[in-house]
């Protein structure tokens, strides 16, 4: 993965009639019939498909991410409970094909949240009122917003800052672009010492032959 440290880019509110979208479930985020292939790429397309397209499959323009000054954006702004629903790791992957690094929300599916951090996407927690000042800002003049991992702040364009927790070993992780696999194998040397070890000292749970 790539080292995540700071993000400054375009934020983007998703909502709906006005407001922050809550319960967005993952079959919302990338509809099942994008779960054919393995391939972390392409799923973009699919990325929230039932609120981007219209009927007759056309463009919604009322689409936040349809919008010209969102298509890039790199954080999204969402309200309560984002990511619930099935436990589909093409969520993050259609998220992080979009070119989105950062979800900000007052609260996260967990299983969701785990794989967020799995494919190098910062998820945010911040209170419901702070997420509701952010979108609104976000949907102004100036959607630019900055998330500083190492600091744990979040900048919003009127400069205002709001700090977040984070796990320090997925923090870790995340500044130096491991996930769990590459994560282990910082501690490889140490592996192989102890298998080593473990065949001389307990040959019997060698296989056979």
């Amino acid at each position: 993965m790539t080292p995540f440290t700071e993000i400054t880019g375009t934020a983007a509110p998703l909502l709906e009639k006005g407001k922050l979208m809550s319960n967005v479930d993952t079959d919302m985020i990338i509809p099942k019939q994008f779960l054919k292939t393995t391939e972390r790429t392409g799923l973009s397309k699919g990325l929230f498909y039932e609120l981007k397209t219209l009927a007759d499959g056309s463009p919604n323009p009322d689409f936040v991410l349809n919008k010209p000054e969102f298509a890039k954006a790199d954080i999204l702004i969402a309200g309560e409970n984002f990511g619930c629903g099935s436990s589909r790791e093409h969520a993050p992957w259609a998220l992080a094909d979009q070119g989105i690094s950062v979800v900000i929300s007052p609260s996260f599916a967990d299983i969701f949240h785990n794989n967020c951090y799995k494919n190098g996407i910062l998820p945010v927690r911040l209170p419901v009122d702070v997420c509701e000042k952010l979108a609104r800002q976000a949907g102004g003049s100036n959607h630019v917003f900055s998330v500083d991992l190492e600091a744990q702040i979040v900048t919003a364009p009127d400069g205002e800052t709001y700090t977040f927790d984070v796990d320090p070993g997925r923090k870790s992780n995340l500044l130096q672009g491991l996930d769990e696999i590459g994560a282990s194998l910082q501690a490889e040397s140490d592996i192989n010492t102890y298998e080593a070890t473990r065949k001389v000292s307990m040959p019997w749970l060698e296989p056979a032959g």
